[in-house]
């Protein structure tokens, strides 16, 4: 072939790289479907989009540059995304159908399913209305309506929905930059979108839309509160079916139902939203919780501290939390001196800053490692608090790690190790480490300089793979001070909660002017590493309740025995029997009402108590227990030395 047909020739093709490394050349232009087709039909059945370079996008949209692709799937987190994505469009298509007029706001993708935000124009929609909106869906779907997408100008996009008299699209479109909107349709339904969506309606097979709530336009309680419809959508029915047999048994085990039951913590609206009153039983386990964490934090050579509830506005000024998260915040505290301005803490970081600059660092007192159950207030809007998962006040297992650059990496993976030890003791086996990462396109969320940031982003990477970790990238996700590894914890039911964190900063010991004289007797600047294996106990109790079901591992169950007499007669052993358990550090209850053994059994077991002593006549004349095991039933009668003997082994918290 002459050199120029050459030329031309490879300028017509690109190269793609696939998941496992290897390279194919296609057509320039060429799209996702072709390349799924490529691979296999049964693939190209059930791609449902294409991530490009990181970027998932529409498996029709042409691919015009060499690039890194992975075919997306029911499997895939970008697939699952794009799948619910779409579905919210085809509800949305459906409630036009059905309420001519509605008005949209948002309708992204979650976790498990979808919602949309919608104004009905007064008129009332309850849980009752959802099945009619289930069923034209279904319709819909049937016709398997592609979704296609199209650019449009500003200009266009503000007329067309100022023709349908919709201002929350007005409202979003205005902020939008003139050659960046795009519109989709599917059937006769027209939205403002940037995509991804999948090829068609066809691919939505099984639908659930399972409740209502309201939510103020953009999440400000100054704007219109919008209904909110929540949905999932599956492309099995089986699959479905599954999801609300999990959905019935998330309900049982649900943590502020539970936490009522086991009388663990409440709420009261004289002391406020969203926080939570610990009761006797539930400030035992939280206790418990923080024991193990001090114990193991002392093995790791971190020091306790302790620090006010309150601190000075400008202590958040330097540290850039005031800026980027006082909206956020509790209002100000003013004292009777105008001149003092005081704010609830939102984080302990700053505090911990402040106690390093107490005296001159050497480069041998390096790592520092400063540990405190500190309490932080965040004014969460109480449309979004949800039992001790999403609260206004709660406790964080948080600590600083100071630390010269090179020992970085090392620290980094000594707390990977503890958090590995923490899900380990606590029964949380399965899990993803969720490295968050700046989002490029928008740096201005963020501080600090870019080489900074890479190193850190490497050092993370790096420390996670030195630990044999399954990492997934995630851009968006970091702190406005440095990049996260997060773990993404599944519970018994497979819902993924976010727990442990650990996070790189290079711009606090910057903004305090942190330092240490190094060994070359010169200044040098500090590194941060900001630690917290349970994340918020609040939340790290709640997900821990909904995992076991209340089941408590024994070290950690409030109450463990309960002495169980058989009748008024065998009062004065059980007292005995019972006194004999608190001497030995037992915890448990004394149940002497006048009721019949098997009602006090019942109610042992519905508190969940691990272990339930029974006496009676023979009991009592031999000095032994009848053991009975939550759940279990009857283990048989042994002497009351021996079973707190083996008690003790059993219950001995995690080393």
């Amino acid at each position: 072939m002459h050199r120029n047909a050459i030329l031309r020739f490879k300028a017509m093709t690109i190269t793609l790289t696939f998941p496992d490394g290897s390279k194919r050349e296609f057509k320039q232009g060429v799209t996702g479907v072709e390349v799924a087709q490529s691979i296999s039909e049964g693939l190209a059945r059930n791609a449902l989009a294409i991530e490009v370079d990181g970027e998932v996008r529409d498996l029709a949209r042409p691919i015009t540059a060499d690039a890194a692709i992975k075919i997306l799937t029911w499997n895939d987190r970008g697939g699952k995304a794009a799948f619910w994505h779409s579905s919210a469009h085809l509800m949305a298509e459906a409630l036009e159908a059905l309420y001519p007029g509605v008005k949209f706001g948002i309708g992204p993708p979650i976790e498990n399913g979808f919602y949309y935000d919608v104004d009905l124009n007064g008129r009332p929609f309850g849980e009752e209305d959802l099945a009619a909106v289930e069923k034209k869906m279904v319709e819909l779907a049937k016709k398997a309506s592609p979704f296609e997408r199209r650019n449009v100008s500003k200009a266009e996009a503000l007329e067309y929905f100022k023709a349908k008299g919709d201002p929350y699209k007005i409202e979003l479109i205005n902020d939008l930059e003139d050659g960046t909107i795009t519109f989709y349709q599917q059937g006769n339904f027209v939205d403002l979108c940037r995509g991804p969506h999948i090829p068609n309606t066809g691919f939505i097979k099984a639908i659930k839309l399972l409740n209502v709530a309201g939510a103020y336009w953009r999440g400000d309680e100054k704007n219109k509160m919008l209904t909110r419809i929540y949905g999932i959508t599956f492309p099995k029915n089986k699959e479905l079916e599954e999801y609300l047999r999990m959905l019935e048994e998330a309900k049982k085990r649900d943590h502020r139902k539970l936490g009522k039951e086991l009388e663990l913590f409440a709420f009261s609206d004289k002391v406020g939203q969203g926080l939570p009153l610990w009761l006797p039983k539930g400030t035992i386990l939280r206790e418990r919780l923080e024991q193990f964490m001090r114990r193991a934090q002392v093995r790791a050579g971190y020091e306790p501290v302790v620090t006010p509830h309150i601190g000075g506005k400008e202590l958040y000024v330097t540290s850039g939390h005031y800026e980027k998260y006082g909206k956020d915040s509790f209002q100000p505290i003013h004292t009777p001196d105008e001149n003092e301005e005081f704010l609830l803490k939102p984080m302990n970081c700053p505090h911990h800053c402040e106690i390093y600059k107490v005296k001159p660092r050497s480069y041998r007192d390096l790592p520092l490692r400063l540990a405190e159950f500190g309490t932080v207030y965040r004014y969460e809007q109480s449309g979004e608090l949800h039992g001790l998962t999403r609260v206004r006040g709660f406790t964080q297992d948080d600590a600083h790690i100071f630390c010269r650059p090179d020992q970085v990496k090392s620290e980094f993976v000594r707390v990977i190790d503890l958090v590995l030890h923490v899900f380990k003791s606590l029964g949380f086996e399965n899990y993803t480490a969720q490295v968050s990462l700046r989002d490029p396109n928008n740096k201005e969320k963020y501080m600090g300089e870019d080489e900074l940031w890479d190193r850190a982003e490497r050092e993370i990477q790096e420390a996670a793979d030195e630990r044999g970790l399954k990492t997934v990238a995630v851009k968006g996700e970091a702190a406005f001070y440095g990049p996260k590894l997060d773990f993404m914890v599944k519970d018994a039911l497979g819902r993924s909660w976010q727990l442990g964190t650990i996070q790189v900063d290079y711009q606090l010991p910057q903004r305090f002017e942190l330092e240490y004289i190094g060994a070359d007797n010169q200044r040098h600047r500090p590194v941060m590493i900001h630690r917290a294996p349970f994340g918020s106990l609040e939340r790290f109790v709640a997900v821990l309740i909904e995992h076991c079901a209340g089941n408590f591992p024994l070290w950690l169950s409030p109450d463990q025995v309960a002495v169980l007499p058989i009748s008024d007669r065998f009062n004065d052993y059980a007292q005995l029997v019972y006194d004999k358990l608190k001497e030995q550090d037992i915890r448990g209850l004394l149940d002497l009402r006048d009721e019949k053994i098997t009602r006090k059994i019942r109610d042992a077991e519905i508190k969940k108590i691990p272990y339930m002593l029974i006496v009676g006549e023979r009991e009592a004349s031999e000095q032994k227990v009848a053991v009975r095991r939550h759940g279990q039933g009857d283990q048989g009668s042994v002497r009351l030395d021996d079973f707190v003997k083996d008690f003790k082994e059993a219950c001995a918290p995690p080393a």
